[in-house]
């Protein structure tokens, strides 16, 4: 109701009216997150890796990651029914905790996402390479993810309906590299039965195959996260409070499935694991698509996977250039002026998304100096995306412990805090394995190279952040999920019904 006054815990207005154009069907925003999580992306990107670290039956860590997430996606379906800002993490912690907090989320967030993009355009590098028929070398692979990353931010720039065609159009591209081939290869390629997906084919040694399969499940963390790109979009879609947690659900259930069918096929397809596990086959999932298909079958794949690994990046340059403007918008960080700018004509905010193309491009020329950059690279971007996630399903366990209730059209209820409870559970867990150095081989700071990026991301956000007090520049409301101690009295005191 205009002018009236919102009660503690209900959706309170920005001091800014959206500039954004409601232009994103529901299916589209579903979409966006679609080729965000990309189940086609993350299975090609790292099946190989993870088929030569815990054998078949690392394909279980896409259920234990899709359990996981889905606790998280619930809680995220809460915050973004009451808050459907533009942004996500960064709004959300905000109105949850409050400015500093926030900050730190977003900054955290930030810096994960734009290394997404890195590691999502350099895993189809290789890609690229054979369906141009050039060798796939470590220099043509960074050319091959600038190249990619000028593509998508391209895409970007033309606006929330180009963007939409084309998460819809990558959504098209994910079905057909998941569904179309995967059952081509069952039918046509299958080397095995599900009695594999039980065998470890000695990848443990002599020791337990529990820190083995920890190890190999880096394929199902990078995998179930994107979900949360649906709320980056929130005042681009009508009725976000029913769309957006639906569309949430709806991408990890689909993404999930998708993925797990792909990698079941895959593993089904491979003739000999012992040739993956001892690295002889360097590249089972490209041997597969020969094997199965030929040469001219496999380059028609490799263009459909390409498809699939530039969708997902245009879905995560939108991501991150609207949580840059959300940060520009707010005056949050250095050159705000600027990364609040709008581009009207399209609706797009362009400096934001110039960034959002600018520092994933130096990432992967910076990549050249270090030994299996793919593998640092995707593990440092799941540790943070999985913090700036803790980051706000903690606010949201603070707040709701607290006196929040969630006051969105998708809540919960009685089940609000067990849920926030075992998604807070499952991602320091998550954490943890990432962070876990499993290479005491190799010298420690490449041991210790996620870790190490982590703690210089947390390390320089605080040090900007108390330098600069850039977090104190807002008006927008911060802390407003938490009820004032007179309205959590008036909840409590006689009469209350809880």
């Amino acid at each position: 109701m205009a002018g009236a006054s919102p009660a503690a815990g209900a959706p309170r207005p920005d001091a800014q009216g959206s500039e954004f154009r409601k232009d994103m069907g529901p299916w589209a925003n579903f979409a966006l997150g679609f080729t965000y999580l990309s189940p086609v992306v993350s299975t090609y990107t790292l099946f190989g890796t993870a088929l030569a670290d815990g054998g078949p039956p690392m394909i279980w860590a896409f259920v234990l990651a899709g359990a996981g997430q889905f606790l998280v996606a619930l809680v995220f379906g809460e915050i973004v029914a009451q808050y459907p800002i533009a942004g996500g993490v960064y709004p959300w912690a905000r109105r949850l905790w409050g400015k500093r907090w926030a900050w730190m989320t977003g900054w955290v967030y930030m810096w994960a996402l734009l290394v997404t993009i890195t590691s999502v355009a350099y895993g189809a590098g290789p890609y690229i390479a054979i369906l141009f028929g050039f060798d796939p070398t470590v220099h043509t692979t960074v050319l091959c993810t600038v190249v990619l990353i000028v593509v998508a931010v391209l895409i970007n720039y033309a606006g929330t309906r180009v963007l939409s065609w084309a998460a819809v159009i990558g959504f098209g591209a994910e079905l057909i590299g998941a569904l179309v081939v995967g059952i081509y290869l069952l039918s046509t390629h299958r080397h095995h039965n599900l009695g594999v997906l039980f065998d470890t084919y000695d990848t443990q040694g002599d020791g337990s195959y529990l820190p083995v399969f920890l190890g190999a499940a880096i394929i199902g963390f990078y995998q179930y996260y994107g979900f949360e790109a649906c709320g980056d979009t929130a005042e681009e879609v009508a009725h976000p409070g029913k769309v957006i947690p639906k569309a949430m659900r709806r991408t990890i259930y689909v993404g999930g499935a998708a993925a797990t069918f792909t990698c079941l096929t895959l593993l089904l397809s491979v003739v000999d694991y012992q040739a993956v596990i001892s690295g002889e086959d360097a590249d089972p999932v490209v041997k597969v698509l020969y094997d199965a298909m030929g040469e001219t079958g496999a380059r028609l794949v490799m263009a459909v996977v390409l498809i699939s690994f530039l969708s997902c990046t245009v879905s995560l340059q939108a991501a991150a250039g609207r949580l840059i403007y959300s940060y520009g918008r707010d005056g949050m960080i250095v050159g705000h002026r600027f990364l609040r700018k709008f581009a009207h004509a399209r609706a797009v905010p362009g400096y934001a998304l110039l960034v959002s193309a600018v520092v994933p491009a130096a990432i992967a020329f910076g990549s050249l100096i270090s030994t299996d950059a793919l593998t640092k690279i995707v593990s440092f971007a799941i540790l943070g995306i999985y913090a700036a996630f803790q980051m706000v399903v903690l606010a949201a366990l603070r707040a709701r412990l607290k006196g929040w209730r969630p006051a969105g059209e998708f809540t919960l209820g009685r089940w609000g805090l067990l849920v926030n409870a075992g998604a807070l559970a499952y991602g320091i867990f998550a954490i943890v394995n990432i962070c876990w150095a499993r290479t005491p081989e190799v010298a420690w700071y490449d041991n210790y190279i996620v870790l190490l990026c982590g703690a210089v991301v947390f390390g320089a956000g605080l040090l900007y952040m108390f330098t600069t007090h850039h977090y104190g520049r807002s008006d927008a409301p911060a802390g407003v999920a938490i009820p004032a101690p007179e309205e959590r009295a008036g909840r409590e005191g006689p009469g209350s019904t809880g």
